[in-house]
This record gives C-alpha cells, sequence and structure tokens, in this order.
C-alpha cells in the first residue's frame, strides 16, 4: 500500500477502535431529586413517575427529614422527621410512606437513593441534632456519632412490608445509601468532615453485612471543590462520590474531566447529584426571584450543561423534577413534569443513554 492508502487504514483502524470503546462502555443515565417524596399522594406519584419514566430517569434521591406542606407548590400530606427532640425517639411515618414509595418507584423501573439526614436540617434545628450540637460540635461530638449510627441502623433495619425484607437487603428498590445531604456544607472543617463521611460509610457497610447490591455515597457539598475532598477517594468504605454544583464553570468539561480521571484511578465512582439551571436570569449559583429566563433560553441552557456533564462521563440527577407547575416564588431550579421547560430537560436526560459513562452503574441500575 501507498502512504495514502496506510494512513486511510490505519485511520479507519482508528475509528473502529474509538467505536468499540464506545460501546463496550456503560452507558450513563440521569436521576432527580425530590427531598418531600414521602409525602407525595398516590397521583402525584403516578404523575410523577410517569414522567421521569417517559425521560428515562433511572435514580430518584428521597430525604428522612420531615416536611409541610406545601413545598415548590406543592400540596402533600406533612409528615414528621424520624428522630425529634429526644436522642433514640424514632417516629416511622416516613419510612412507611416511603415503603409505599419505594414499591410503586419499581413499577416504573426507578429506584432510590436514601439520604440519612440532611445538613440543613442540622443547621435548621429541626431535630435533637441541631439543639444538642449544632453545625460544628455535630461532626465532632462522639456521643452524636453514636446516635447516627443508631438513626443508620433503625432506617436500615426496617422491614418493608412489600418485600417482608429490611431497606438494607432491598436492592430491588434502593440504589444507594447516602451518608448526608451536603454535609458541612460549608466546609469549614475538612479534616473533621472527611473522617466523620468515612466513619458513616463504615456504619452503613457495616449493616449492608457484606451486600455489595446496594451502593454507599457522600451527599455532596456546596460546589464541585467541596464535594471531592482528598480524602474521599482513599476512604474504603465509600463507593461513590457525589458531586452538587450550580456555578456554571463547575458543570464544564474543563473542570470536571480531571476529577474523573482522579475517581477512576482511585477505583471510586462519580455522579452529579446536584445541578439545575436558575429559572430567572440571576446568577445560576445565587438564584432568587428576577426576570424570568426566555423559555427558550433556559432550554438551551438545560442541555449545554447536561451535555457538558455526560460529556465528561458522569451520570446526573437534575434539581429537581416535580409533579405540578412550579410557582417560581423563591430560589428556583425545579422542572415540573408537562410544564415549562420539561420537553428541554426531558429531551436532555433521555440523550444521556447515547453517552458513555465513566464509571459502569449497570449492577446496580433497574
Amino acid at each position: 500500500m501507498g502512504y495514502g492508502n496506510n494512513m486511510r487504514f490505519f485511520n479507519t483502524l482508528s475509528i473502529l477502535a474509538g467505536l468499540a470503546a464506545y460501546a463496550s462502555a456503560a452507558q450513563s443515565f440521569a436521576g432527580s431529586n425530590l427531598y418531600y417524596a414521602a409525602g407525595l399522594t398516590q397521583a402525584q406519584q403516578t404523575t410523577l413517575f410517569t414522567g421521569l419514566k417517559d425521560a428515562g430517569v433511572k435514580v430518584l434521591r428521597v430525604w428522612l427529614d420531615g416536611q409541610n406542606s406545601p413545598q415548590k407548590g406543592t400540596q402533600f400530606t406533612s409528615y414528621p422527621s424520624l428522630e425529634g427532640d429526644t436522642p433514640g425517639k424514632y417516629d416511622d411515618t416516613v419510612l412507611n410512606r416511603l415503603d409505599d414509595f419505594m414499591s410503586n418507584a419499581k413499577g416504573y423501573g426507578i429506584k432510590l437513593i436514601v439520604s440519612f439526614h440532611s445538613y440543613n436540617a442540622l443547621k435548621g434545628n429541626r431535630d435533637f441534632y441541631g439543639k444538642y450540637y449544632g453545625i460544628g460540635d455535630f461532626y465532632t461530638n462522639a456521643q452524636a456519632l453514636s446516635y447516627y449510627k443508631n438513626r443508620v441502623a433503625h432506617v436500615m433495619a426496617h422491614v418493608n412490608p412489600h418485600n417482608g425484607k429490611p431497606w438494607s437487603q432491598s436492592p430491588e428498590y434502593i440504589f444507594a445509601f447516602e451518608t448526608q445531604n451536603e454535609a458541612m456544607h460549608g466546609n469549614e472543617h475538612p479534616d473533621d468532615l472527611t473522617k466523620w463521611q468515612c466513619n458513616v460509610a463504615g456504619a452503613i457497610k457495616g449493616n449492608l453485612q457484606g451486600r455489595t447490591d446496594i451502593l454507599v455515597t457522600t451527599g455532596g457539598a456546596s460546589y464541585v471543590d467541596t464535594s471531592v475532598q482528598e480524602a474521599y477517594f482513599s476512604c474504603a468504605a465509600l463507593d461513590v462520590i457525589a458531586i452538587h454544583a450550580y456555578g456554571l464553570s463547575d458543570l464544564t468539561q474543563t473542570k470536571l474531566k480531571p476529577i474523573v480521571q482522579k475517581a477512576q484511578n482511585a477505583g471510586k465512582k462519580l455522579m452529579m447529584q446536584e445541578w439545575g439551571m436558575c429559572y430567572f436570569d440571576t446568577s445560576n449559583n445565587n438564584c432568587p426571584p428576577g426576570n424570568a429566563l426566555p423559555s427558550g433560553t433556559r432550554d438551551a441552557n438545560i442541555k449545554k450543561y447536561a451535555d457538558e456533564i455526560s460529556k465528561s462521563g458522569i451520570p446526573w440527577m437534575y434539581w429537581q423534577i416535580i409533579p405540578n407547575a412550579d410557582p417560581h416564588n423563591d430560589v428556583d431550579f425545579e422542572v415540573g413534569v408537562n410544564q415549562a421547560n420539561w420537553g428541554a430537560l426531558k429531551a436532555a436526560a433521555q440523550a444521556t443513554s447515547q453517552y458513555a459513562s465513566a464509571f459502569d452503574f449497570t449492577k446496580w441500575l433497574p
């Protein structure tokens, strides 16, 4: 063969090799969040799950903190927190409601990430953790950690009547257990935070009793750099490092690809667990009410940054998809099923399956 033919031959081989690598890689996927999921009525669940299924959403993240109706324009059944003002006293209302919710979700091909607690509840003194320890001592006090480990054990031992098994043995419903939503949100004391995260992750692993069909994940932080603490990559009990990001520079391939490589080298998985596009024309990471963006502009933003995350090789979860029209009256990234911007978000979520993921979640997906 001549030089030109050789070059064409090797170029063809390179293209075929690239296609083969892409074909053998795991598909990416989309998810969403709903912190008040336990309060939804049956009709609201049907609306939500139908929309999520249409969008190809595989995973939904839920909380165990109490919530009062309404939230984000959703009129739902209010429910109390798992723990109140006294240590060791549990109100299982939220767990019982999520029993039904996760069984219903399974019928739509959706699994849950269960977050044991939220920094927001801690900061807001919604239970004894905030009242006794506050946002500082909670992460360093040995008694607080002991109470929290008891909480973890209580949740994971809870038996779902739909399958007759404890949550710790219910991979058909549960994708992952999460240490805490945005633990130490402001990253004031990173050494204390990372020790706490690995300690709690170890407690979750202990309650899984050797099972590997449910993942253990962090709950992200205020932005990318605080979400990916150095010590997380060497914590054996953590399977997934979750990223939360709303600043636009944090949602780019330039920012994310080096972290992907670092996670791969460490044998960890990444998820963009929270991101969203502001409904208003204010800064995306500071999204108070303002003038509404033109619908087409927000649609384009959703597509652009969904593509950036997917091209980085990271599955993503939008904040939030809700079952009703969003009133847009406070900090606002939400998109309602069959409401404004739903078409763009649905298309972006459906498109994730066209991207290769740098992390193979196949074993844990529905």
